[in-house]
C-alpha cells in the first residue's frame, strides 16, 4: 500500500467521521417531531432519491449478481439498523450519552474485517480494543445505575450492525467504488423504505419544528448519503482496521455537537469514558 493512498484513504475517513459525528444529535433532533420508524424510512428514501440521480448520470453500470447479499448486508446494517435501533435508543437516552457508544465501533469494525475481508491484526490490537469496549461498558453501567438500560442495549444492536455494513461496504468499494456502494445499498432497501415512509408518515404535519425537520436533512443528505462516499472510500483505501481507528474521535466530536446543538451537558464521567477509549483505541492503531 503506497503512502499516498494510504494518506488519502485517511483523508478521506476522516471527513466521513466528521460527517457521522452530527448524526446522533440530528437524531435527537428529529425524534422530537417524528417516530424512529418514520424517521429511518424517510431519511433512507431521501438518500435513494440522490444516489439513484447520481447514478442515472454518471451512467454507473449495475452491480454483479455476487454482489447482492453483500449490499443486502450493507442496507440491513447502514440503511436499515442503524438509523432504527438509534432513534429508538434516543427516545430513552440523550444524545451525548450514545455518542459514547460509538468508542465500540473501531472494535466491532476490524472484529468483521477479520471475519469477512481477511485482514489480520496483531495480537496486541485486540488487547487494548477490548479494554476501550469494556471502557464504554462500564460508563453505561454507571450512568444507568448498574444495569443496562433499554437505550444502551439498542445502541449496542444498533453498533454491531453498523460495523458489520462498515466492513461489507469497505470490501466492496475496492471494486464498485465507495458512494457506488451506499447508492446500490440505498436503492436495494427503497421499496421496503418507501412503503415503511407511507405507512409511518405523521398524520400532522403542521406541528413539526424546525429543529425535526433540520435533523431530518442532515441524517438523510449527511449521514445516510455523503457520509459514506468518503468513509467507504477511506476503508477501502487504507485498511478497514487501519482507518477505523479514526472512529475515536467520533465521541469528542459527537459531544461538542451535542452540547453546542442541543445544550445538552457534558459531564466528567463522560469525558472519561471518551478519554479511555481514545487511549485504548489509540494504542491499538498501531498494532492494526
Amino acid at each position: 500500500m503506497t503512502q499516498a493512498k494510504t494518506a488519502s484513504g485517511w483523508g478521506s475517513g476522516m471527513l466521513g467521521v466528521v460527517i457521522f459525528a452530527g448524526s446522533l444529535p440530528a437524531t435527537r433532533l428529529a425524534v422530537a417531531g417524528f417516530s424512529p420508524l418514520f424517521l429511518t424510512s424517510a431519511r433512507a428514501v431521501i438518500a435513494a432519491a440522490i444516489a439513484g440521480a447520481m447514478l442515472i448520470l454518471l451512467r454507473e453500470r449495475r452491480p454483479a449478481r455476487a454482489d447482492i447479499l453483500p449490499l443486502g448486508l450493507v442496507a440491513l446494517g447502514a440503511v436499515i439498523g442503524f438509523p432504527l435501533l438509534t432513534a429508538l435508543a434516543l427516545k430513552h437516552i440523550d444524545a451525548g450519552h450514545s455518542v459514547v457508544f460509538v468508542g465500540l465501533l473501531p472494535l466491532v469494525t476490524a472484529g468483521f474485517a477479520v471475519l469477512r475481508g481477511g485482514e489480520r491484526p496483531k495480537p496486541l490490537f485486540w488487547l487494548f480494543s477490548v479494554l476501550g469496549s469494556l471502557s464504554v461498558i462500564a460508563f453505561a453501567l454507571a450512568q444507568s445505575g448498574g444495569g443496562a438500560t433499554a437505550g444502551d442495549l439498542l445502541m449496542v444492536a444498533a453498533i454491531l450492525l453498523c460495523g458489520l455494513a462498515y466492513a461489507e461496504g469497505a470490501r466492496l468499494s475496492r471494486r464498485l467504488g465507495g458512494w457506488q456502494v451506499i447508492s446500490w445499498a440505498l436503492l436495494l432497501a427503497l421499496p421496503l423504505m418507501l412503503v415503511l415512509a407511507v405507512a409511518t408518515r405523521p398524520l400532522q404535519w403542521n406541528g413539526i419544528g424546525a429543529g425535526a425537520w433540520a435533523g431530518l436533512g442532515y441524517v438523510a443528505v449527511f449521514s445516510m448519503w455523503l457520509g459514506f462516499v468518503f468513509w467507504y472510500r477511506g476503508l477501502a483505501l487504507g485498511g478497514v482496521a487501519r482507518v477505523g481507528q479514526l472512529q475515536l474521535l467520533q465521541p469528542f466530536i459527537g459531544l461538542l455537537l451535542a452540547a453546542m446543538v442541543l445544550g445538552e451537558p457534558v459531564p466528567g464521567i463522560m469525558l472519561a469514558a471518551a478519554g479511555a477509549v481514545v487511549l485504548c483505541v489509540a494504542a491499538a492503531r498501531r498494532f492494526a
